[in-house]
C-alpha cells in the first residue's frame, strides 16, 4: 500500500467539476471535448480514483480548501469566511457521498487506520476497494470563529495548515511575511488541545518558527521541497528542515514543477524544456535524507492536480499511477529496498500510527 500526504480531491470534484470515479483519460477527453479553458490544467489532469488504485494508493491525506479575500488580499478566494466555510462543507458533502458510493472510507483514528491497511492489503480486487482518506484543511480562512475548529474535528478533521498563499485570517503564508497575531496563536493552541496534526506547509518563515515554538504536538509538512535546490520562500531552508527532523516530522515531496527545478517561469516553461522529471524530485528527497542522516523523515505528498496538471508536472509522469518510478530513482541513488519502502510508504504510515487519536 502507498500513501500520499496531500491531494486536493474535493477541490477537483467541486470547483473543477471532475467526476473522479472516471479514468484520468476520460476526464481529459471530456474537458477537451467541451472546449474548457477556465483552468490552465483542463485536459491535463493526473488524478482519479482508478489511477490511485492502479498506483496502489490505499490511503491519502485529502483536503478541504477555501480561502478568503479582502482589499489587501488579492488572491482568488471567497468574500467572507462564512462563504468559505460553506464551500468546505460542500467539499465535505462530496466526501460523504463518495463514502456512500464505496469509493472512499474516512480514517479518523488508529483503529480505522489499521482496519484500512488490513482491508487494502488482503486478497481481492483493489479496483472495488474504498480508498482510505485522512481529512486535512489547507489554510484556516474558512474557520469563521475559533469554535469552528472543534466542529471540524468532530466531523473528522485531523490535520490543518493555518496558511495558504499571502495574507490569511490566521497566518501569513507563501509570499507573505510577519508573525501570527492573536487569532493564529489561539488557533495553534486549540489544535494542540484537540490533538491535531500541524501542517507547516505554506507558513512563511516568521510564522513557521513561531508555530513550532507554540505547538507541542505532531508536526508534518504535507507537500514541500528544498530551498537549497530551488530558492523560494515556498520551500524549506536547511535550518527549517533540521528543525522538523528534530520534531520527528515527515516531509511529503511535492510534484509541482516550479518547486522542483530552478528558473521555472509560470505559463511559459515546460517540463521537458526545464528537465523537470521524477529524478529531480528524488534529489530533493535525498537532500533531506542527507541532512537527517537517515531516511526517516521523507514521504510522498504529491499535490498533483493541486491547481495544475501535466503542463506543470514531471514530464515522465502521466498519472499518479506512475508513482512507482520514484522508487526506481531512489535505487539509482543507492538506497536500499527497506529505505525505498520507508520513503514511499513506511514513514508516513509510522507517523499516522503514532499520531492519530486512539
Amino acid at each position: 500500500m502507498r500513501i500520499d500526504l496531500h491531494l486536493d480531491l474535493s477541490m477537483n470534484a467541486i470547483e473543477w467539476n471532475r467526476d473522479l470515479r472516471l479514468p484520468v483519460s476520460v476526464i481529459r477527453e471530456r474537458e477537451v471535448a467541451a472546449g474548457l479553458t477556465d483552468k490552465a490544467d483542463r485536459g491535463r489532469n493526473t488524478v482519479s480514483f482508478p489511477a490511485l488504485r492502479e498506483g496502489d494508493f490505499g490511503l491519502v491525506v485529502a483536503t478541504q480548501i477555501a480561502r478568503t479575500i479582502t482589499h489587501d488580499r488579492p488572491h482568488n478566494g471567497w468574500q467572507s469566511p462564512e462563504q468559505a466555510w460553506a464551500q468546505t462543507q460542500a467539499q465535505l458533502a462530496w466526501y460523504r457521498e463518495m463514502e456512500a458510493q464505496g469509493e472512499l472510507v474516512q480514517v479518523v483514528d488508529k483503529a480505522g487506520l489499521e482496519a484500512q491497511i488490513i482491508h487494502w492489503n488482503e486478497a481481492g480486487d483493489k479496483s472495488r476497494k474504498p480508498i482510505g482518506y485522512v481529512l486535512s484543511l489547507e489554510g484556516a480562512d474558512s474557520l469563521v470563529r475559533l469554535s469552528y475548529l472543534e466542529k471540524a474535528y468532530e466531523y473528522g478533521l485531523r490535520a490543518l495548515g493555518p496558511a495558504h498563499y499571502g495574507p490569511g485570517r490566521y497566518a501569513y503564508g507563501t509570499d507573505g511575511s510577519g508573525k501570527m497575531g492573536e487569532p493564529g496563536i489561539s488557533l495553534v493552541k486549540e489544535m494542540d488541545r484537540l490533538g491535531m496534526i500541524l501542517d507547516v506547509t505554506h507558513l512563511n518563515d516568521d510564522a513557521f518558527w513561531q508555530a513550532l515554538d507554540i505547538f507541542k504536538g505532531p508536526v508534518w509538512a504535507s507537500h514541500n521541497l528544498c530551498r537549497a535546490i530551488v530558492d523560494h520562500n515556498r520551500q524549506f531552508s536547511d535550518d527549517m528542515i533540521r528543525a522538523l527532523i528534530e520534531r520527528g516530522a515527515v516531509i511529503g515531496a511535492a510534484f509541482d514543477a516550479w518547486m522542483i527545478v530552478p528558473g521555472w517561469i509560470r505559463r511559459e516553461s515546460t517540463p521537458e524544456q526545464m528537465k523537470c522529471n521524477v529524478a529531480a524530485i528524488a534529489r530533493h528527497m535525498d537532500h533531506i535524507c542527507q541532512l537527517a542522516g537517515n531516511t526517516k523523515h521523507v514521504a510522498v505528498g504529491t499535490d498533483l492536480d493541486g491547481g495544475y496538471g501535466r503542463e506543470q508536472s514531471p514530464y515522465d509522469l502521466d498519472t499518479i499511477a506512475d508513482i512507482g518510478m520514484l522508487g526506481r530513482e531512489f535505487k539509482a541513488l543507492g538506497y536500499s529496498d527497506p529505505d525505498v519502502d520507508a520513503l514511499m510508504t513506511g514513514n508516513a504510515l509510522r507517523f499516522l500510527r503514532e499520531n492519530l487519536p486512539n
